[in-house]
């Protein structure tokens, strides 16, 4: 069994623990649930919406959702792809109420090779040696993901900004993998258009 495999299994055994105790009401172990996956929450909100304060607001939401609802969780999916299926929802339901006008015509087949492009000259921003240009790049950046619709921002964020692959996105926002692939392919492209001046 590989290292990084058996990390793994340790780290689902101790969820399993932890959730079984805290549906008995153990709030010890809540609140070791909550620490185990707080910053990813908070990194994924932080993703999806400009204000820190938002960020914040989306992630107390998450955890007053999964402590209500842990009770019913049946197991039938890892703890850790159930609580990032809340932590999608509740982003998209948070940006929905500020941009209601906002829907996407979806109508092409995806395309990864934009998307790594960017995924580089976003990477890259976060390197640049001097800080104007670092800050001029990001103000770019974060007005061509505020430009995208909610879903199409959620999946380029989780795919290029996340590291996570289109299916274990699809298994999280509850949407097939063909739908997901299309919000990026469209996505990608926006964005790029957007950006053209700066890649």
């Amino acid at each position: 069994m590989s290292q990084k495999h058996d990390s793994y299994t340790t780290g689902t055994m101790i969820d399993l623990d932890l959730i079984q105790r805290a549906k008995r009401g153990d709030m010890g172990a809540f609140e070791e649930l909550v620490f185990r996956y707080d910053k990813q929450v908070l990194t994924i909100a932080a993703r999806h919406v400009q204000s820190s304060e938002d960020a914040k607001d989306i992630y107390q939401e998450v955890f007053l959702r999964v402590y209500r609802s842990l009770p019913k969780f049946q197991l039938r999916s890892q703890f850790s792809t159930w609580l990032f299926r809340i932590t999608t929802n509740v982003c998209l339901t948070h940006r929905s109420r500020r941009k209601r006008h906002l829907h996407a015509s979806i109508d092409h087949d995806t395309d990864d090779e934009h998307g790594g492009i960017l995924a580089e000259a976003i990477q890259e921003s976060g390197t640049a040696d001097q800080h104007a240009e670092r800050a001029d790049t990001a103000l770019h950046v974060g007005r061509a993901l505020e430009a995208l619709s909610p879903k199409q921002r959620m999946v380029f964020t989780m795919k290029y900004y996340e590291g996570y692959k289109l299916r274990e996105i699809a298994e999280m926002m509850g949407l097939a993998e063909g739908t997901v692939k299309r919000y990026l392919f469209v996505a990608t492209h926006k964005i790029r258009n957007s950006l053209k001046d700066l890649l």
